[in-house]
C-alpha cells in the first residue's frame, strides 16, 4: 500500500504538468513553445545536427589536409562533413540559425531537404533565405503562427509600408507602395479580403496621403471609412466621373514634374528626377492610393450606353495603373472574381498589378488570373485554403516569390474609429477631385463631466 501510495503522489505532479503542457500547446502554443518546445528542439538540433545532415545528402568528402590531419591524431573514421553551422538565435516563435555551405552545395539543395529538417528537429515547418554566397540561414518556426496571428513588436514600417499580415515564417508582410505600387486582391465573401482592406486603409490613415475609394456595392465596404477619405463613388455612374478627373490630376503633375526638371548644361544630376519622390518636398504633391472594391461592378453592361461607359472606365483604370507610379498614384484593385470573361481591358489591367494577393476563391479560373502568371504552384496553395480559415491568402509578386499570409482581426468599429481620429490629416486636392469628397456627419463634442458634483436636493 505504501508503495502505491508514493506513486501517486509522485505520478499527480506528472501527470499535472504533462496536462498542462498538452493545455499551453493546445490554446497558448507561444507559452508551450518558451517554455518546453524550444529547449527541446534545441537539444534535438545539437545532438544529432550531424547525422542528420548525413542523412538529408548535405554533407561533403573532407578535405585532403582533414583527412590527413585525422589519421595522425587520432584513430577515428574519416566522416563526411556537414555545412559549418553558426549559433543558434533562439525567437519568440523558433530559431535561427546560419549555415555555411561546403564547396559544391547550393542554397536549393538545403531548401529541397527543409522538409525532412522539420521532422528530425520536431519543429512545424523550415524556411532558407540565402544570406550572401556561400552562407545560408535556416529560420525553424515552432507552431502554427497562422493558427493565432500576433504581429510582431518590431516591424520596419514608413511612409507608404503598411505592415499588414503575417507570413508563415513568422515574418511580417509589409505592404510598401514605393517598391510594389499597384495589386490586386482577390478573395470570395468571408474569405477576410474586407479585413486585408481595413488594415491597408487605418495603416494609411495616420500618413500624409489621400485615400480615393470606389466601391459599387452603395459604398457599403467604404462608406465607414469616409471621414479619412479625400473622394468616394458609390456606383458605376460616379465612378466614370471620378476617374477622369484622376486622369486629370495625373497628367497636371506629369507638367509638374516637366517644368520642375529644367534639364540643362548646367543642371545638377541630383535636380534631374522622372517621379514626384525628386521633387522638393515643398512642392511635391500628396501621393494618392485608389481603392477600388468590387472591380468586376466596372466591367459588367446591359446595355450599349453600358458597353461604352465600361470602355472608357477600364481605359482610364490602365492609364492610371501604366502611368500613375511617378505621379505618386498607387492601385489597390480588389474583387471576389477576376478573369478574361469580364471583357475587354481585364487581361492588361493584370499585367500592369504588380503585386497579387488571393484569399480563398470560389473557382480555381480566379486563382490562376491572380497567380498563375508568377507563381504556378501557388494556384494549388490558393485553393486550397480552407473556409475555416478566414484571413488566410498566398501573396506574390511578378518576381515569382510567394508565401502563406493571414491577416489579423480588426473591426469594423475600430478602423472606423481610427479613421475618424484622423480626418483632420484629409489633404487637399484639386478642385476636379473636391465634388467627391464624401458628406461625413460632425461628431458631437461630449460635454466635460464636472470634477464637483452638486449635492443631491432633499425636500
Amino acid at each position: 500500500m505504501s508503495d502505491i501510495a508514493t506513486l501517486l503522489e509522485v505520478g499527480g505532479p506528472v501527470a499535472a504538468l504533462g496536462g498542462g503542457a498538452a493545455y499551453a500547446r493546445a490554446k497558448h502554443p507561444a507559452v508551450y513553445w518558451s517554455t518546453v518546445g524550444l529547449p527541446v528542439s534545441t537539444a534535438r538540433l545539437l545532438g544529432s545536427y550531424a547525422s542528420v545532415m548525413e542523412a538529408c545528402g548535405l554533407t561533403v568528402a573532407p578535405s585532403r589536409l582533414r583527412v590527413l590531419a585525422v589519421k595522425a591524431t587520432t584513430n577515428r573514421e574519416i566522416r563526411p562533413v556537414p555545412p559549418r553551422r553558426g549559433l543558434i538565435r533562439p525567437t519568440t516563435t523558433g530559431l535561427r540559425i546560419r549555415l555555411r555551405l561546403a564547396p559544391g552545395q547550393e542554397p536549393a539543395d538545403v531548401a529541397a531537404s527543409a522538409e525532412r529538417l522539420r521532422h528530425a528537429w520536431g519543429v512545424h515547418a523550415v524556411y532558407v533565405t540565402t544570406v550572401k554566397p556561400g552562407v545560408v540561414e535556416l529560420r525553424l518556426v515552432g507552431y502554427d503562427v497562422l493558427r493565432r496571428v500576433r504581429m510582431p513588436r518590431k516591424v520596419d514600417s514608413g511612409h507608404l509600408r503598411i505592415p499588414v499580415a503575417l507570413r508563415e515564417d513568422a515574418t511580417p508582410f509589409v505592404r510598401d507602395y514605393r517598391t510594389i505600387p499597384h495589386q490586386l486582391t482577390l478573395g470570395a465573401t468571408l474569405s477576410g479580403k474586407s479585413m486585408y482592406l481595413r488594415h491597408l486603409i487605418t495603416g494609411l490613415a495616420p500618413q500624409p496621403v489621400a485615400l480615393v475609394g470606389i466601391d459599387c456595392k452603395r459604398g457599403v465596404e467604404l462608406a465607414p471609412f469616409a471621414a479619412r477619405l479625400s473622394a468616394l463613388a458609390t456606383d458605376p455612374e460616379q465612378a466614370a466621373e471620378l476617374l477622369p478627373a484622376l486622369v486629370q490630376e495625373m497628367e497636371d503633375r506629369y507638367d509638374l514634374i516637366k517644368a520642375r526638371q529644367g534639364i540643362g548644361p548646367s543642371t545638377p544630376d541630383e535636380e534631374i528626377t522622372s517621379d514626384i519622390w525628386g521633387l522638393p518636398e515643398t512642392e511635391r504633391p500628396t501621393p494618392i492610393v485608389l481603392f477600388v472594391d468590387e472591380v468586376a461592378e466596372l466591367f459588367l453592361v446591359a446595355t450599349k450606353r453600358d458597353e461604352e461607359r465600361r470602355d472608357e472606365m477600364v481605359t482610364q483604370l490602365i492609364r492610371l495603373a501604366q502611368l500613375g507610379r511617378a505621379a505618386g498614384i498607387y492601385l489597390e484593385v480588389c474583387g471576389q472574381r477576376f478573369g478574361a470573361e469580364l471583357g475587354k481591358g481585364a487581361t492588361m489591367l493584370r499585367a500592369q498589378l504588380t503585386g497579387r494577393v488571393c484569399h480563398r476563391v470560389n473557382d480555381e479560373a480566379s486563382a490562376k488570373m491572380a497567380l498563375g502568371d508568377i507563381a504556378p504552384e501557388a494556384v494549388s496553395a490558393a485553393c486550397a485554403i480552407a473556409p475555416e480559415r478566414p484571413g488566410l491568402a498566398v501573396a506574390g509578386d511578378t518576381s515569382g516569390g510567394w508565401s502563406r499570409i493571414r491577416t489579423p482581426y480588426l473591426s469594423l468599429g475600430d478602423a472606423a474609429e481610427i479613421c475618424q481620429d484622423t480626418a483632420h490629416l484629409v489633404p487637399d486636392l484639386a478642385a476636379a477631385l473636391k465634388p467627391f469628397r464624401p458628406d461625413v456627419p460632425v461628431r458631437p463634442v461630449e460635454a466635460p463631466t464636472p470634477v464637483l458634483r452638486p449635492y443631491p436636493m432633499t425636500d
